[in-house]
């Protein structure tokens, strides 16, 4: 089959160094399929067979849907499209003969839908905008797990700074506990304001003391969340992204050092037919991208169990949508008898799914050398999925991050304040919590891949999927941004507000459903065929977004039997399935 030829010239000018314009944009599906052979080349241990990509199918609209010029829409639904397939190739191993109806389709503009799904949910009804124009929101839960976060000068400790450099601009992050963070810079975090942006101005009038170097060195030292605004050119010549540009997007690895274990077949469950019924997960993540990873490979199938500690902080509205088919329990890692009753449930784990700051879990005996030596006891290969920010080594390796940090590090945020007609480094906000959801597919197409090779050839794996490289991987040469003029009619199209650098990923991400609303009529609406509805459920009728895929087994299509829950909702005492 014949494909479009895909030209790019340089966007310097445009978009700032290291950018590419594509000279002639391609319809999003056929972007799609350009991009996903690009990515299938490019990842070891995904098939070369190019009968088999042919298998993979995508539909759409022809034009692009969010604002700004980065193509997250079409690399979602390129890698939806590489974890149908691979879904597939898991179906074959567990039946033992080929899947008859093994095509694979996906939707570009559901993909699209996808990144900005954790607002797209209903409840009783009730969109989230009218819930929270209605005050209705904080009734929904009953325990508060943001402990006061987003209150008051909190509100805006994450957003983007200038710095004393007027031509650089930094992102701050006050991640779950904004006052200590604010506080080791100088800044009052007890002063009062009648509207968000005199908080703004307020930090802004502090941050311009600072110039880029001392911010880096100041959270280094504090171990704090941060990050220079780069350019993706500026991003690509530093030690920390030469480190992450030697590693595949979708990272796999054997660790052979271990005791070697079996092969595991794939179990064959009597009722359920997803390619993934019977693999058991065991997640420890919290906020976006270790969530959704671990919510899509309940989609497909697995058990899902999903620890919390109700005395940390995480952000209550995407427990909506990021606890989809799973199971939640309570456990505290700093308590003994809990520690105990986690071993329980790692000892029969397939896959550990972690999102902690690299190296907090090993101080507690849950990193991978021991979840490797769980392994070899019990002669079963473990997988062992590891979310983080900045990539399997390197000198930024143990910094902490959030989307926004990936956001910035990887000049995704440059390029974003270049295509609103900013000047000099003015940063702000991709449309979409991109890097979170990006970082959540890779991570579980990684994690399917490793089952298939355990399937195969036994051991245990490691996966690392990380933010920053779920953002360059948009910013490359050959895939592609789109030229100012698309990036207008996209606007006028959907009627998309300006962007600016104090604002905040819900505040962005809002702007962009209700611009789908009026450029996508209906297909977000309760009734779209592209939603899924739990009649009932801990908060009543909820209506979800249905997984992307759409396999040719409906069987063994994704789609989620239970509906979200709280946090810490079942009994520590639950067992796998």
């Amino acid at each position: 089959m014949r494909r479009e030829m895909h030209e790019t010239v340089p966007g310097d000018e445009i978009y700032g160094p290291g950018t590419f314009i594509d000279k002639t944009p391609l319809p999003v599906p056929e972007d799609a399929r350009r991009v996903f052979e690009l990515l299938a080349l490019g990842t070891p241990g995904f098939t070369k067979d190019k009968a088999a990509w042919n298998t993979v199918q995508f539909e759409g609209r022809p034009d692009p849907m969010i604002p700004g010029p980065i193509k997250a829409p079409v690399v979602a639904a390129a890698l939806h499209g590489m974890a149908g397939l691979v879904a597939n190739e898991l179906l074959e191993l567990r039946d033992g003969k080929p899947v008859t109806e093994n095509n694979v389709k996906v939707d570009t503009d559901h993909a699209g839908i996808w990144l900005g799904s954790v607002f797209t949910t209903y409840i009783n009804g009730s969109d989230l905008m009218a819930l929270g124009a209605s005050k209705k929101m904080d009734n929904l839960f009953e325990q508060d797990f943001e402990h006061g976060f987003g209150k008051g000068i909190s509100s805006r400790a994450t957003a983007i700074y200038q710095t004393k450099d007027p031509r650089v601009w930094y992102q701050l992050h006050g991640s779950l506990d904004a006052n200590t963070a604010l506080r080791t810079m100088g800044i009052n975090p007890d002063v009062t304001f009648d509207t968000p942006q005199g908080y703004y101005d307020y930090i802004q009038g502090h941050v311009r003391q600072w110039s880029p170097d001392e911010l880096e060195m100041h959270n280094v030292r504090h171990g704090l969340c941060g990050s220079i605004c780069y350019s993706p050119e500026g991003w690509r010549k530093t030690e920390f992204g030469k480190r992450l540009a030697e590693h595949p997007l979708v990272n796999v690895s054997q660790e052979t050092y271990t005791s070697p274990t079996p092969p595991v077949p794939l179990s064959l469950p009597s009722a359920d037919r997803r390619p993934l019924a019977g693999v058991k997960v065991l997640e420890m993540v919290r906020i976006i991208a270790g969530p959704q990873c671990g919510c899509m490979l309940a989609s497909y199938g697995a058990d899902v169990i999903r620890v919390n500690c109700s005395r940390l902080a995480d952000l209550n509205v995407l427990q909506l949508t990021l606890n989809a088919g799973k199971r939640t329990i309570d456990l505290d890692i700093a308590n003994s008898s809990d520690m105990s009753r986690l071993f329980e449930l790692v000892s029969e784990a397939d896959i550990f799914l972690q999102g902690f700051r690299p190296g907090t879990l090993d101080r507690k005996g849950l990193g991978l050398k021991n979840m490797l030596e769980i392994a070899a006891k019990r002669n079963k290969g473990m997988i062992y999925i590891d979310e983080n920010c900045y990539g399997p080594n390197g000198p930024f390796h143990e910094r902490p991050g959030w989307q926004q940090i990936g956001d910035a590090a990887s000049g995704s945020s440059y390029v974003m304040g270049r295509s609103q007609g900013y000047k000099e480094g003015k940063s702000v906000l991709p449309p979409l919590p991109i890097s979170d959801m990006i970082t959540g597919l890779v991570g579980a197409l990684a994690g399917m891949i490793a089952l298939r090779e355990r399937a195969v050839k036994g051991g245990s794996y490691k996966v690392t999927s990380s933010l920053v490289a779920a953002d360059t991987i948009a910013l490359e040469k050959e895939v592609g941004l789109y030229p100012p003029e698309v990036v207008k009619e996209t606007n006028e199209r959907c009627g998309f507000k300006e962007i600016t650098p104090d604002q905040y990923v819900s505040e962005v991400l809002v702007n962009v459903v209700l611009g789908w609303k009026k450029g996508l009529p209906g297909y977000l609406d309760e009734d779209s065929s592209l939603m899924t509805t739990f009649e009932e459920g801990p908060w009543g009728r909820q209506t979800l977004l249905k997984p992307v895929v759409r396999l040719g087994v409906e069987e063994a299509t994704p789609k989620w039997t239970s509906p979200p829950v709280p946090h810490c909702y079942h009994d520590r005492g639950i067992s796998w399935l």
